[in-house]
Order: C-alpha cells, then structure tokens, then sequence
C-alpha cells in the first residue's frame, strides 16, 4: 500500500511515481493499493481536521488509519477473511469526502478531460473558443525573485515558520505581483471535478536565454465565507510545479533557450483530486520563480547555475502565447457529499 499526502511539502512525487511504474508493469494490480489524503508530510498519524486554515469535515488522518490501513494490515498479518479496502482511497477535497475507485486515472487524459484555457484578457475558460489569438507578458528579474511564501520567509524548523504547510497557504500574495501572470474563471455555478495530473502546455517566449516556468492551479475561495471569515478569497493551491527552460526537451541534455523564438514547455503536475464548488473560481498563475524553494534562475544560459557568475542574472521579459496555453486534465462526474 503506497500512502500519499495530496499536499505533500517534502515529497509529492514519488508515490504517484511508483504507483505508476507498478501499474503498468501489471495491468491487474494484484498487490497494489493507494491511499491519497488531504495531508501534509506524515500528517495521516496524526489528528488531520483541517488543511491550514480549512476546516474539513472529519479528523482524516483517523479515518485512514481505522478504515483503510487497519483493515489492510488485519488481512495480511491476521486473518484472510477481512475485506480489503478499495485500490484507491481517495479523499476529494474540496466537496470533503472520501471516494472509492479500481484505479487513478492515467498519466495522459484521453478521455473524459477538461482543458483549462489560457485567455489575453487574463482569463480561464473551459471553452476552447474563447481562446483567441493573444499574448501575455511579464517581467522577471532575478534581483527580485518570487518567494515560494508571504515575507518574511522564515527558514524550516525556525519559530514561526510555514515550511510544513506552505503548498496550501494563501497565494493571493503572488497573484498580485506584477512578475505573476494570473489567469481566472467566471464564478463556477455548477461543481466541477479534476483529478489526476494536469499536464501543462505553455507556449512562450523570453528575451533570455534560460529561464523557470512555474504553474499553479488555484481553487479561489468566495469574498465572503460567513461560516469561517478569513477564508473569504483565500487562493488554495491543489496543485503546483517548476519546469527549468533547460530541460523543456530532455532532462540529461539541457540547452540555452533561443531568445525570441516560442518554445514549447510541456510537464505534469502533481496528481490532485479537488471538486470546485459553486461560487468559487479556478486560478492558473504562471511565474518565473519561487525563491529560496527553487535558486534563482540567472536567465543567462551557463553551464551550471551554480557557478553562475553575478553578470550573468539578467531580467528577462516572459511571454505568453494564450492561443496555445492551457492545462488538460480528467474530469470526474461530481459526487455529492
């Protein structure tokens, strides 16, 4: 049984990595199950009712521990007899509840998919059409990076650090940012599904010659959540990820990006399994750092950033083709809780 946390600050890879690798090495899965909850690092040993300051409807971290893994251990250690859980337990943020399925949706959605499109007017439509010729741009300086969190960034383990629960604190700090391309849907008045990994297609130019694409996919809270306040406009990260501009084609042979000319960045974010609920509005952000996360980018093709000299961290104006920009990913049919 793999176990994943869905927010994840030290490592939302691997499992779903794994998970991946051993199914399709066999296609019947006959000892292969997933557990994939609304928690950070470890957080399912521990009480897990809220996800920062979201209030869910139950201590989760229990509910796995009694309904799944329990009667999991109790089959294989004692007794045959026990019923197994389902193969993936998947808790569905968002409309708060756990579901049960043979199977995650595979890596690359061919069916059932919805496509999230970037628009010129700093839009997201779900309408393909809508998606017209147009660009959006933004200027990323080195010298003033993005941080990963609202300053002051304190370090891991230091009094008043975030670091355990970053990837789900507000991003509204971000999208205001004038280095943030900020991209949003009309007010949702029906309940929209996503699961799986979104796969980014960002189609962009630079004036450098290296350069970071980070993505974001946001769940924006309404301006007024009278049963919990400070939750009005809260901007929810369900998902998130760098592409360093290097590897756009290969991970074992980077190469300088050519200034001016659009490159295709193509890369999967981390698996989500999030309902948008009426009155809420979906959020892509695209930026071009996350500082002290990820080291600054010089934007100046090297052959090791990490030698980089202090000349070669140049701004760079970024540029967004929006006709062919946008994420894909599976569209489950909303379940009510």
């Amino acid at each position: 049984m793999l176990v994943h946390s869905l927010w994840d600050q030290e490592d939302n890879y691997g499992d779903i990595a794994l998970y991946y690798a051993l199914k399709h090495k066999q296609a019947d899965q006959p000892n292969l199950w997933l557990a994939m909850g609304p928690w950070n690092h470890g957080g399912e040993i521990r009480d897990a009712s809220t996800l920062s300051p979201i209030r869910l409807h139950s201590d989760t971290g229990l509910y796995f521990r009694r309904t799944i893994l329990e009667p999991f251990l109790a089959h294989y250690l004692k007794d045959d007899a026990i019923p197994l859980p389902g193969r993936v337990s998947a808790y569905r943020s968002g409309s708060d509840m756990w579901e049960t399925r043979s199977a995650l949706p595979e890596q690359d959605c061919t069916q059932d998919c919805a496509t999230l499109h970037l628009t010129a007017q700093h839009q997201l439509s779900l309408n393909a059409s809508a998606s017209t010729a147009g660009s959006v741009s933004y200027l990323a300086d080195p010298a003033h990076p993005v941080p990963y969190v609202q300053r002051p960034v304190i370090t891991r383990d230091a009094p008043g650090s975030v670091w355990d629960d970053w990837l789900s604190t507000d991003q509204r700090n971000a999208a205001s940012r004038p280095d943030v391309a900020t991209f949003t849907s009309p007010v949702l008045t029906k309940p929209i599904a996503l699961d799986g990994q979104p796969l980014v297609h960002l189609t962009a130019t630079t004036t450098g010659t290296d350069g970071d694409f980070v993505v974001k996919l946001i769940d924006v809270y309404p301006d007024e959540v009278p049963e919990q306040r400070e939750l009005g406009g809260y901007q929810l990260m369900v998902s998130s990820d760098i592409l360093r501009g290097r590897y756009r084609k290969s991970f074992e042979h980077p190469e300088a990006i050519p200034a001016g000319k659009p490159q295709l960045y193509q890369f999967r974010l981390p698996v989500m399994n999030h309902t948008f609920r009426p009155g809420h509005r979906i959020m892509v952000q695209v930026q071009s750092s996350w500082f002290p996360l990820y080291d600054r980018n010089p934007q100046t093709y090297v052959s090791s950033i990490f030698t980089a000299p202090p000349e070669a961290y140049k701004p760079a104006t970024i540029t967004l083709d929006t006709a062919a920009s946008w994420l894909t990913v599976h569209q489950a049919s909303p379940v009510t809780p």
